[in-house]
């Protein structure tokens, strides 16, 4: 196939922007759609969930600025300005844009609107927008930006159209793959509310006030089978069970080094998530007088400083590390209570929130005292019916996760495709498009 290098201007038959009626607007003060900045997704694409409408006498004024199917949009000022889009009409009627978006349609003798909608989305497309970025105070692009802008294209609108097929089949296969994982964790926090507060009966069922008996309780109703304990009464017996760091003198800045034990802190600890990238090392000597801060495989890690309250559990593979002063870690009695429960009732239960709330002491970083976490209190089941809680949002979490790390793959190979499909590097063939998929 035969490729030339030409600029984005010469191929662009129209850019314009739009408007909208002063005194601003929301999604029911008009007919007409008015898509703006906020319909532009981070990652390229168009969302036209919420759109803000503007009335049919106000469109019908404008001279600039009305949507055709398949037009690309850039977002030319503001924090996010060079996320680009393509509209595609869903068919409700007329629709435009406001003044913080630029409309793009090429001459299509020389270049379709999917392959120019690749165009700017890929890494040298965008880098090209950032670097014509102007102005401190309101950065954005203006018209200009799209001369002296080098792009490679196929002298074939046909191959044009092939290639964006290709892209376009794995854009659909990412949308379809967040779309599930989107749904997956709605139904994960349906499950996990009703779950941790009413549990599972003896059949696998979801107790309902209905069916079951249920009881009064300083955490509200809960299952007549449940009982109700402080965080004290679930400690393992090991010394110490509750620990955050070392404090002052015990361990210098200074003393820290380039290789050695890690030292975990508050940014190792994310609702349900141990981030392992160790940015803090103690020399092994050192780590060996610190020993009684050392984590142990299933603790919790709760945050005490800063973003208080955000609890994960240590991996069962951390080996050696230590906790910091702006974390407790804490050892749970196994086989009174599962740590991976007692990390959701933390993150997310609003009986526990709301203690926390009432105890952080104020300053220049809110904390939390020990004396708080010892009196958290918590709804207590039978251990067989953790494991069957646990088993149950381990394995929808285990499925989101699988289907996370599938969303990047695409994205990746995406990613790599878009370089090489646009620049020639790589040919045509009805195979890529399996591969895509596969």
């Amino acid at each position: 196939m035969n490729w030339h290098k030409t600029d984005l201007a010469d191929v662009i038959a129209v850019i314009q922007s739009g408007s909208r009626p002063k005194g601003g607007v929301s999604t029911d003060s008009g007919e007409v759609m008015s898509l703006g900045g906020e319909n532009i997704s981070q990652q390229g694409g168009v969302k036209l969930r919420d759109v803000k409408r503007v009335p049919h006498e106000f469109y019908a004024a404008m001279t600039k600025g009305h949507l055709q199917d398949r037009d690309v949009l850039i977002n030319k000022d503001g924090a996010n300005t060079g996320k680009v889009g393509m509209f595609r009409d869903p068919g409700e009627g007329p629709a435009s844009i406001n003044e913080h978006l630029f409309l793009l349609r090429g001459d299509e003798s020389k270049i379709t609107q999917e392959y120019l909608y690749y165009t700017l989305l890929a890494d040298r497309g965008q880098i090209i927008i950032r670097n014509r970025i102007s102005g401190s105070a309101q950065p954005g692009l203006k018209t200009g930006f799209i001369n002296n802008f080098p792009i490679d294209l196929p002298e074939s609108t046909d191959e044009q159209r092939k290639i964006s097929e290709i892209l376009g089949t794995l854009d659909r296969a990412i949308d379809q793959t967040e779309t599930l994982i989107a749904k997956q964790q709605r139904i994960r926090a349906g499950l996990m509310q009703d779950l941790l507060t009413k549990g599972i009966d003896e059949h696998g069922n979801i107790r309902s006030e209905d069916t079951h008996a249920f009881k009064d309780s300083p955490l509200g109703r809960i299952p007549m089978e449940w009982d109700v304990q402080e965080l004290k009464s679930l400690l393992a017996d090991v010394d110490p069970a509750m620990r955050s760091g070392p404090f002052g003198s015990a361990l210098l800045k200074e003393e820290l080094a380039e290789a050695g034990i890690p030292l975990l802190g508050i940014d190792n600890v994310f609702p349900e998530e141990f981030v392992s990238d160790y940015k803090r090392l103690v020399p092994p000597k050192k780590a060996q007088q610190l020993r009684r801060y050392l984590v142990r495989p299933r603790d919790l890690m709760i945050t005490i400083m800063g973003t208080v309250g955000r609890c994960c559990v240590v991996p069962d593979d951390i080996g050696e590390a230590l906790s910091s002063k702006h974390v407790w870690t804490i050892s749970i009695d196994q086989a009174k209570y599962s740590p991976y429960i007692a990390c959701l009732q933390i993150n997310y239960s609003p009986w526990v929130l709301e203690h926390f709330a009432k105890d952080e002491q104020g300053g220049i970083m809110a904390s939390i005292r020990a004396e708080t976490l010892r009196t958290t209190r918590l709804p207590v089941p039978s251990r067989y019916e953790l494991e069957q809680i646990e088993s149950v949002l381990r394995s929808i979490s285990a499925d989101i996760v699988e289907k996370k790390a599938l969303s990047e793959k695409l994205r990746s190979l995406k990613t790599g495709l878009v370089h090489d499909l646009l620049t020639g590097e790589r040919c045509v063939t009805p195979l890529l498009v399996q591969a895509a998929v596969h």
